[in-house]
């Protein structure tokens, strides 16, 4: 991603990320900023929101890394990748049903995702996915809130190309504040977010 082509905010973001990381035990956070805390392995780094895109299903949010890495969520899902190992793109995804309506499902919802994956020039990925509620897990790397105050999905992938992903909902205002992907089999992570991290939304 060439930083030159955009806008001044989105500078201004990656600057923050850079002093940010700096110590990522860091708790400075800058209130004019969001933050997301990436987890992969031993590896933990800051993430700052630099604009949100419009789109038909809804708000698209666009983080960046100090490393220029971007990472794209819609309501909790990962609709786009730049930068690390595994990138996706063009991700097609249908209007799900509110987090509230699926945690009262007396059936797994089944849902379709089509993606484009670099490198190799993967195109039309067909996803055939299966969400449900799941009881609260022993393990994972939620940090901040209490685990069993907070309503928790798997989403499973049927052909198991890719591992579960998990998703953390506070049900107060149905928006999802910790999630885990696997961009491939050899490329998973979590993402929380900072205000989460610190108890309070």
């Amino acid at each position: 991603m060439l930083l030159a082509a955009c806008a001044n905010p989105v500078v201004q973001t990656m600057r923050h990320v850079v002093d940010l990381n700096k110590n990522t035990n860091s708790r400075n956070f800058n209130p004019d900023f969001r933050y997301l805390r990436v987890v992969s392995g031993d590896v933990v780094v800051f993430f700052a929101l630099g604009n949100m895109d419009a789109d038909s299903h809804g708000p698209v949010e666009v983080w960046y890394s100090a490393g220029r890495e971007v990472l794209r969520l819609q309501n909790g899902h990962v609709v786009g990748t730049t930068g690390l190992f595994t990138e996706w793109r063009n991700v097609s995804m249908p209007v799900l049903p509110p987090w509230s309506a699926l945690a009262k499902e007396n059936q797994p919802y089944r849902w379709t995702r089509i993606r484009d994956v670099m490198p190799g020039y993967r195109y039309g990925i067909r996803d055939d996915l299966v969400l449900r509620p799941i009881p609260t897990p022993e393990r994972s790397s939620l940090s901040g809130p209490e685990p069993n105050k907070l309503v928790w999905f798997e989403e499973e992938d049927v052909s198991k190309a890719l591992p579960p992903a998990r998703y953390a909902v506070d049900m107060s205002d149905g928006s999802v504040v910790y999630g885990e992907l696997c961009l491939a089999r050899d490329l998973c992570f979590s993402w929380q977010r900072v205000a989460d991290l610190k108890g309070s939304k």
